[in-house]
């Protein structure tokens, strides 16, 4: 009996040791994804289900080949709580700080998201030369400037998402000029949420299209952050008879301005620049439909279904099929992104070396998700465009008929906008 229990032992140990021989990117030591990110939010959720996402895939592909070995990635994330009202910078620079001294991340992934934060861990990145791409949150054009201002010193940090810059002139105020093209409408009102980057991108549109023509009726009207009714607001785009609502909210109330806005039967068509309520699958059941004809700027493609690559589509069937829904939002693709794009990286370099590595970043030339992948060689920037061939491809959708429906820009629409009825003469 001992014999065979001896014999038995012997088998098994020699099948655990052909396991490990045939599946190197398990038995190799992984290579760690440090994910700092405000987990209770939208910006943060959906980012830290793209990046497991792709970890999962590469893995399953057999893992990141370093030199001459397969290595398998982990993800460790840890909420660093920025988007929350009243958390100071410093709490999300302590979980960045835990992240790279006491889980030994070898990159960083993700956020942090809220600007202040992100502008606040370059140099702390920079210290530890640790490699950081920022995927979601943070649109302040201040990110890719810093970089720039020194090249040499905090070479380690990419951003592979948008810029506020380009998302204004580039993407919104392009749209806006359709709009009138295509409905002669010009009577623009503008909504925002009490909070910097909102006030800040609200004057500079108003200041745009006032510039371009349009007929902008009065400053902004802002709104505290948790408000739940928007109807003088409403009443006023009514009584000076606005044909355009651009809303700049990233708070989850958003979506009762857009019912208010359905059941007053106000003639003039919302426009999210950001509205972070209406970028969610469920928006439409949230609003009972009340938010349809509604306009929103996910930032990058794939967060909402098109075909502006051949991995477009795959990507967003992978995340229905792993999360039983479609990419919820703004940071969701380039999440995803950001670790083909590492890995890519990292085996081009032949090594984990951050030196060399950032090298390769800065040489990346991937087709992705959302287009062409390629950073600014000073910045660190990702490079866009209106042409997914040409570089990272925004995305501005509209609600239809329950659905996300992209509109803009031309080379990856899959509809047309379309007016609400009592808005057609």
């Amino acid at each position: 009996m001992h014999r065979k229990a001896r014999v038995l032992l012997a088998m098994a140990s020699l099948w655990v040791a052909m396991i490990c021989l045939c599946s190197p990117a398990i038995a190799q030591k992984p290579i760690i994804l440090g994910a700092p990110l405000s987990t209770a939010f939208l910006y943060g959720w959906d980012a830290e289900r793209g990046i497991k996402l792709a970890v999962e895939e590469i893995n399953a592909a057999g893992g990141v080949k370093v030199g001459a070995e397969k290595r398998p990635f982990q993800v460790d994330v840890i909420d660093t709580r920025d988007l929350e009202p009243g958390v100071p910078v410093s709490e999300a620079l302590l979980a960045l700080e835990k992240l790279i001294l006491e889980k030994k991340a070898d990159f960083i992934i993700g956020g942090p998201v809220r600007s202040e934060a992100a502008l606040a861990a370059i140099p702390l990145l920079s210290k530890h030369k640790k490699i950081s791409i920022l995927t979601t949150g943070s649109l302040t054009p201040k990110y890719n400037e810093m970089v720039a201002s020194n090249p040499d010193k905090f070479k380690y940090c990419f951003r592979i998402s948008g810029e506020a810059k380009w998302m204004v002139t580039g993407e919104v105020v392009p749209c806006l000029e359709h709009i009138r093209k295509e409905f002669g409408l010009d009577r623009l009102i503008i909504m925002v949420q009490d909070v910097a980057h909102a006030r800040a991108g609200g004057e500079l549109l108003a200041k745009i299209m006032a510039g371009k023509g349009w007929n902008v009726l009065g400053q902004p009207h802002v709104f505290p952050t948790g408000a739940s009714d928007f109807s003088m607001g409403l009443l006023e785009a009514k009584k000076q008879n606005a044909q355009v609502i651009l809303i700049w909210m990233d708070m989850p109330e958003s979506s009762i301005l857009l019912k208010q806005w359905h059941d007053m039967k106000v003639p003039a068509l919302p426009f999210g620049t950001i509205i972070s309520a209406a970028e969610q699958p469920g928006f439409w059941q949230a609003t009972e439909g009340k938010g349809e004809y509604c306009l929103a700027n996910v930032v990058n493609a794939g967060n909402t279904p098109c075909e502006a690559t051949p991995w477009t589509m795959k990507f967003v069937d992978a995340y229905k099929a792993k999360y039983g829904l479609e990419p919820e939002g703004y940071g969701t693709s380039s999440s995803y992104m950001a670790v083909y794009t590492l890995k890519d990286a990292i085996e081009r370099a032949g090594t984990m070396d951050p030196d060399k590595v950032v090298e390769a970043l800065k040489n990346t030339d991937l087709m992705g998700v959302y287009g062409r992948i390629r950073f600014d060689p000073k910045s660190n920037q990702v490079i866009p465009a209106t042409d997914p061939k040409e570089g990272a491809v925004g995305t501005i959708f509209q609600w239809q008929a329950g659905k996300r429906v992209v509109v803009f820009p031309q080379s990856i629409a899959t509809g047309k906008i379309l007016l609400p009825p009592w808005m057609k003469k």
